[in-house]
């Protein structure tokens, strides 16, 4: 912990998270720790059993979820005992149901109010993405410092300057922020999403960041995933 009450841990993958977790499917629920690797294996989950139900899918083992993602059956059944009962022996897991059970654990039955910090090359494509609100999370305001960006749109959300964060945000009050600026300037912008309020914050800078305990911190750093595939073209 710094002396400025920011600390690392904060950071998702680095403790476990305290969540409501249903019990039996019902929405009554108590406060249980869930292995932060649990947390990332139920949106690989999800996904499956999402894609399962676009193919037309009704009823699935958890052989065929197993199959789907790469993690193995009781590895899965395990996962979901975290959140209650689900699915019947002998017949499976109806798979629309679970879908919902899913998305319910991972916040998706709500709608998420983003903000974007960097309006560059990355946060472009960002705000292109169409599948940031197929999934219920709404880019509602992006922001950057460069006055040639400040004022235009793009994909029809407007850029303003960083300056005006805190203020838009007291309206919106949105609780996820993105940050798509350069190594240089992450630490700052995250400064300001936390004091606007933002509990939760998505970093594509290739920087660690401090934040302050109760903040939620995700890092995608697309040029250490590429030195990871590097490894193994050369390890084969």
């Amino acid at each position: 912990m710094r002396p400025d009450g920011k600390s690392k841990k904060n950071e998702v993958g680095e403790a476990n998270v305290v969540m409501h977790a249903a019990t039996g499917g019902e929405s009554e629920s108590t406060l249980v720790k869930i292995p932060q690797p649990t947390i990332e294996r139920m949106s690989a989950y999800l996904q499956c059993v999402r894609n399962l139900r676009l193919d037309g899918v009704v009823t699935a083992s958890s052989s065929q979820i197993a199959e789907g993602t790469g993690i193995n059956a009781a590895q899965f059944r395990k996962d979901l005992s975290y959140f209650g009962e689900f699915g019947t022996p002998g017949l499976g897991y109806d798979v629309a149901e679970l879908e919902a059970h899913l998305s319910r654990i991972m916040g998706l039955d709500a709608r998420h109010d983003v903000l974007l910090v960097g309006a560059g090359n990355l946060g472009s494509a960002l705000l292109h993405y169409s599948g940031f609100p197929q999934r219920g999370f709404h880019i509602v305001a992006a922001f950057d410092s460069d006055s040639e960006k400040v004022g235009t749109s793009i994909n029809g959300t407007r850029i303003h300057h960083i300056d005006e964060l805190a203020r838009m945000n007291a309206t919106l009050n949105a609780q996820v922020g993105v940050v798509a600026v350069t190594r240089a300037g992450a630490q700052e912008v995250v400064d300001k999403l936390v004091a606007a309020g933002v509990q939760a914050i998505l970093n594509f800078a290739p920087v660690s960041i401090l934040v302050r305990p109760g903040i939620v911190v995700r890092h995608v750093d697309l040029t250490s995933q590429m030195e990871v595939l590097s490894y193994y073209l050369r390890a084969k």
